[in-house]
């Protein structure tokens, strides 16, 4: 009997969602540049789903506007929301088609596919991971299947990362990604804001976004209808 060569399970990834409001792929270009330049490694080689929702009369170019994505170092793996023609053009590109989840924001395999589907199975979720230090610099910290506890601050140009919560006790000067695997109820709570980025099951603010009313103090970030929403963190 030949040993098994492969084992085909089924899982949850999170996916970048790109919401189309025009076919001018060179405006598109630019403004995704521009926007990819204020957290490059937070976007380089990020799935990204194209939702088709505003464009149901227009023609789009998936050639052209594959290749733009992937010139920006981004991978476009399918359209949601489209047409039946938009579903024919983005399939004659090698762009899957995906069915969109109101629900819970997630884009979900295409039934019609030849995919076969696959029962996911549930992880176990862990007790948290604690980080007795300050994460410095180029450091990436990742709880997986659990709630993350740094005890110290996050460095500018560090990340952590979470499939839970995220609970930082100094000031979060890096990037911390909370729901890392599609949890909606996951929160980030730090001490201090004072972040390049954040996001909660991957809705994101960059630095610019971030520099309100809580920058610079005690915070938490929840997502809320597809967006974030920034709150003091409340004390006793």
């Amino acid at each position: 009997m030949s040993e098994q060569t492969f084992e085909l399970k089924g899982n949850l990834f999170t996916l970048s969602v790109l919401h189309l409001f025009s076919v001018d792929i060179q405006q598109l270009s630019k403004a995704l540049d521009e926007k990819i330049s204020q957290a490059p490694k937070f976007f380089i080689g990020a799935p990204i789903v194209i939702n088709l929702a505003k464009l149901q009369d227009a023609d789009v170019d998936f050639v052209t506007l594959k290749q733009t994505l992937i010139d920006l170092q981004l991978n476009p793996v399918g359209i949601c929301n489209g047409t039946e023609q938009h579903n024919e053009a983005a399939k004659a590109a090698t762009l899957s088609v995906l069915n969109y989840s109101k629900d819970n924001a997630k884009p979900i395999a295409d039934k019609t596919s030849n995919a076969e589907v696959v029962k996911v199975e549930k992880e176990v979720y862990l007790p948290p991971q604690t980080v007795h230090a300050t994460v410095r610099s180029g450091q990436q910290i990742y709880a997986k299947n659990r709630d993350l506890i740094v005890m110290g601050a996050v460095s500018h140009g560090a990340e952590v990362i979470a499939d839970g919560n995220i609970h930082i006790y100094g000031t979060l000067r890096g990037r911390a990604i909370a729901g890392a695997q599609g949890y909606d109820d996951a929160t980030i709570y730090c001490q201090r804001l004072e972040a390049e980025l954040v996001s909660v099951n991957g809705s994101y603010w960059i630095s610019d976004s971030l520099q309100g009313e809580h920058w610079g103090q005690a915070a938490q970030v929840k997502q809320k209808n597809d967006s974030l929403e920034i709150t003091a963190l409340v004390k006793g």
